[in-house]
Formats: C-alpha cells, sequence, structure tokens
C-alpha cells in the first residue's frame, strides 16, 4: 500500500498543470464566484511554497491554498465581512504593490471524495499550519466554509453555536480547525457573492428557478433570492473567520 505524501507545490512543481482537472467537493455553482475564478489560480502560481498537494502513489488526491497579507494596517482593522472574496482580493493586492504579508489566510483545502474520511484533512491543515509558520507568519486565519449546515435558513451566527457533547462544533470542518488549535472568532456574512441569470442557476443546479423568492438549492449554506422580473438570481454565503495562533 502506497504512503500518502503531502508537500508543497514548490516542492513538486510537476504537479501544477493536474491541478485545474481535480475533482474535488465544491458544489457547481461555488465554481462561478467571479472573484475566484478570477484569482484563485494566481494564488498557486505566486505563492507556491505554501500551497499544498497529496499524492498517494502516483495519484493526485488534493491540494490546498492559502495567502499572505497585511494584517492589520490602517485600513485593515478587523477581519473583513466579505470573508473568501475579500481577503482574496486583499493578498493580490498586495502582492501587486510589493506589501509583504505579515499574516496568512488558508483559501481552500480539497480532498478528493474517494479518500475522505481517512483522517488527511487534520494533516492539509497541519500541514498548512507549518507551511506558513515557515515563513515567519504566526497568524494563520481561515474563512471555513461549514458545508455540514443543512438548513440554509438558519442563521451562520446560530448555527456556529451548536456543539457537541464534547463542545466541539458540531460541523465537522468548524471542528477540524478547532481541533487543530484554531478559535471561531466570528461569521463573515458575506463570503462570497454568486449571480447568475435563471438559465446559468438552472444549468449550475437542475432547479427551474421560475418563481419569485429564495430557493433552496442543495449544498448551499443560504437561500439563492430570484428576481423572474429580472432574470437573475443571486447567492450570498456566509462563512465563519477562525484564527490559529501559531
Amino acid at each position: 500500500m502506497s504512503e500518502i505524501v503531502i508537500s508543497t507545490l514548490a516542492e513538486r512543481p510537476e504537479l501544477g498543470d493536474r491541478l485545474a482537472d481535480f475533482e474535488g467537493g465544491w458544489p457547481e455553482f461555488i465554481l462561478h464566484d467571479p472573484i475566484g475564478n478570477s484569482l484563485l489560480v494566481r494564488v498557486y502560481d505566486l505563492f507556491p511554497e505554501q500551497c499544498l498537494v497529496a499524492t498517494d502513489g502516483d495519484e493526485l488526491i488534493g491540494h490546498g491554498a492559502s495567502i499572505p497579507f497585511v494584517f492589520p494596517n490602517e485600513h485593515r482593522r478587523e477581519l473583513p465581512d466579505g470573508g473568501w472574496d475579500r481577503v482574496l482580493v486583499w493578498g493580490m493586492a498586495d502582492e501587486r504593490r510589493g506589501h509583504e504579508g505579515n499574516v496568512s489566510s488558508a483559501l481552500e483545502i480539497v480532498i478528493r471524495p474517494t479518500h475522505l474520511g481517512r483522517g488527511l484533512s487534520h494533516l492539509m491543515l497541519q500541514a498548512m499550519r507549518e507551511a506558513v509558520k515557515v515563513k515567519g507568519h504566526r497568524t494563520l486565519y481561515a474563512p471555513v466554509r461549514p458545508n455540514a449546515k443543512e438548513d440554509a435558513h438558519q442563521p451562520m451566527t446560530e448555527y456556529v453555536e451548536q456543539v457537541r457533547e464534547d463542545g466541539l462544533p458540531v460541523d465537522a470542518w468548524l471542528r477540524v480547525h478547532v481541533k487543530a488549535g484554531g478559535k471561531v472568532v466570528k461569521v463573515a456574512p458575506t463570503s462570497m457573492v454568486v449571480a447568475g441569470t435563471l438559465a446559468d442557476w438552472r444549468e449550475w443546479t437542475g432547479l427551474p428557478f421560475d418563481q419569485d423568492g429564495d430557493v433552496v438549492v442543495p449544498q448551499a449554506l443560504a437561500p439563492v433570492r430570484c428576481s423572474v422580473r429580472h432574470n437573475n438570481a443571486v447567492y450570498v454565503e456566509p462563512n465563519v473567520w477562525v484564527r490559529h495562533d501559531l
């Protein structure tokens, strides 16, 4: 049986070309976040030393990315309500301006579905913490997507308060972070924004999108707001900011 190995992309640059074809766990509609579509691929190009690849023999079974950014500064006093989208913009803007980040934010950890349940998420997060620490950063933030949240109408502020008998979060991804030493800081209510025509949403979800109002979409953490008159629907996803002190 082969051994699972986690490396940085800087150590395994030959795997970079395989990332685009990786089948991960993101729902289809999330792949149409315009900020992610524009900027995420550049993170792997610009910061390979803090991007991860996991292999099982010759098979790529997971990857992850984090981005450095400057925080706090005169304009950034608090973690942004815009969560994932905003920190990605911050990090790329800092790089473009030549500002060296003093902290980092996780952006994604994606695992091949066939390898879920093997503890790889814990190993990937630990490897990400170590990669950031090597850069001299003492804090890793993460706008966590609590993908076990099933009730789209339940406020995220309420969901994050739910814990098991052992005091750990009921949500599996939040639990991974807390068990690794992370602390829940606050909800990012507008972490990702995905907008499209009704035809777009029908293609992404297989749902009719033929009535005004909220539409509950599988794997969406909040309802999608549909307007037949304006021929569009908008999804605003809440995430949860977690801080790791390294």
